[in-house]
C-alpha cells in the first residue's frame, strides 16, 4: 500500500456508511495526529492507541446524532496524494464550506487545521478536507 492516509480515511468512510460504532486502523504517527485533530474538533467520540509488537492500532469510536443517527462526518476527502502533492503558502490556505468544515494540513509546526495554520501564519501540505 502506497498511501496509508487514503486507507485511513477510506476505513473511516466505510465504517460510517456501514453504521459501525468502532473502527480499527493500523497506527502511524501521522494517523495518530490526525485522530487527535478529529477528536478535538468534535468529529469522533473517542479514540484509543493500542501498541503491540509490530505496528499498533488506533481504535476510533465514531460519533452519530442520538435521535436521527446521522454521522458527525458528512464527507471526508483526500486532497494531497503521492502522485500529486498539494502544497499551499500562508495566503493560499483553503476554506472548507466557507469555514464550516476543516482542512487538515501537515506543516512545519506539525499536523494542524486550516484555522490554526492561518493563526500561526504557516503553509504546508493539505492532507484532507472534512465536514
Amino acid at each position: 500500500m502506497t498511501d496509508s492516509i487514503a486507507d485511513y480515511l477510506t476505513r473511516i468512510r466505510n465504517a460510517i456508511m456501514a453504521k459501525h460504532k468502532i473502527v480499527e486502523i493500523p497506527a502511524s504517527n501521522l494517523k495518530k495526529e490526525i485522530t487527535k485533530i478529529l477528536y478535538d474538533q468534535g468529529y469522533i467520540l473517542s479514540y484509543k492507541f493500542e501498541d503491540n509488537e509490530v505496528q499498533g492500532l488506533i481504535k476510533i469510536a465514531l460519533k452519530y446524532h442520538p435521535k436521527t443517527k446521522t454521522p458527525a462526518i458528512k464527507k471526508i476527502e483526500r486532497i494531497s496524494r503521492p502522485g500529486l502533492r498539494k502544497y499551499v503558502n500562508k495566503d493560499g490556505i483553503p476554506r472548507v464550506l466557507n469555514g464550516l468544515g476543516i482542512a487538515i494540513m501537515s506543516t512545519s509546526k506539525g499536523v494542524i487545521t486550516d484555522k490554526d495554520a492561518r493563526y500561526k501564519s504557516v503553509g504546508g501540505e493539505v492532507l484532507c478536507y472534512l465536514y
